[in-house]
């Protein structure tokens, strides 16, 4: 019996070791091991789009540089002429011009400046100048080249159209067209008769022989794009020739009688025989000739009866 009972004890020990051993195989295939990082395909990589890279803002164009002494005219339209009851039928008819942007003088060209011009270039000096270049009364209250004793700030006067050009080319500049020299002295202002407004005054312009001379430049108000004497004191040369009926058939942009252009007039203006423009009146003339529209033309010889000037323009560059 206790045979027996060992047998069945050493039976259940062996079973009771084999159940343990084969647990201990499915515990060990249960386990997890470390993951494997699976490195990604490069024919699958996707590669990430970029951000735009936004434009670079246009930088704004430079202020243009306005030359010392002188003031910007802007570019665009106004009207020129005049059909009022004061107008000659040499302002009509009122028509629309388009300037490109101009510079022009705050003031008349003074006796001073004018100097400094003349003993720079001797031919054009009062003693020396070509007989071909002016009338017999250039520089008539001068005294060789010496103007009147207190008169430095004085527009100069008694000059012809020729020395007008010499002395505007020399400071590289040039004259006025008569379109330029309207608009600027319009000031900005439609419809009106003078640089200011309407209506006339002694407060205004020297004009009417109501002080009997020339006054210094710039003792009168500018109008509204800064120009002095504009009106009255002087009448000033334009560049372009005079034509009574140019309005009739004056081109839209930047006219200019008698030539193509202002470089045309510019490069030969010693050849240059017709008539010429003035405008603006001078300290002796009647209010009406002051209006911003009228038009006078003389000899481009003409150096006038004291009342006779100019003041200068230059292109804006490109």
């Amino acid at each position: 019996m206790k045979i027996l009972f060992r047998l069945i004890g050493l039976a259940l020990i062996c079973f009771f070791a084999f159940y343990l051993v084969s647990c201990g195989q499915r515990e060990e295939a249960d386990e997890v091991g470390p993951t494997e990082l699976v490195g990604a395909d490069p024919s699958t990589e996707i590669t990430p789009t970029p951000e735009p890279v936004p434009e670079p803002a246009a930088e704004p164009a430079p202020e243009p540089m306005i030359p010392d002494g002188m003031v910007l005219i802007p570019e665009g339209e106004f009207e020129m002429g005049s059909n009022d009851g004061l107008a000659d039928p040499d302002e009509q008819p009122v028509h629309t011009v388009h300037l490109d942007a101009f510079y022009i003088d705050v003031n008349e060209v003074t006796n001073g400046e004018f100097k400094d011009f003349v003993l720079a270039n001797p031919a054009w000096q009062k003693e020396q100048i070509d007989e071909k270049f002016h009338d017999g009364n250039y520089l008539q209250d001068w005294k060789r080249n010496n103007f009147p004793l207190g008169e430095r700030e004085q527009p100069v006067r008694y000059v012809s159209w020729y020395a007008a050009m010499a002395y505007a080319v020399w400071m590289d500049k040039r004259l006025p067209t008569e379109a330029e020299w309207e608009k600027a002295a319009r000031g900005g202002l439609e419809k009106k008769q003078y640089p200011w407004g309407n209506g006339i005054n002694f407060n205004r312009a020297n004009y009417g022989k109501n002080i009997g001379i020339t006054t210094p430049v710039g003792e009168y108000p500018a109008n509204d794009y800064g120009v002095h004497d504009i009106a009255g004191n002087v009448w000033e040369w334009c560049l372009d020739g005079y034509e009574a009926d140019f309005y009739a058939n004056s081109p839209l942009r930047n006219p200019t009688a008698g030539a193509d252009n202002v470089d045309e007039i510019v490069d030969d203006f010693e050849n240059i025989v017709d008539f010429r423009v003035i405008r603006g009146g001078g300290w002796n003339s009647e209010p009406e000739w002051l209006r911003a529209s009228n038009r006078h033309g003389t000899s481009p010889t003409y150096a006038g009866i004291g009342a006779l000037g100019f003041r200068c323009a230059k292109s804006v560059s490109p």
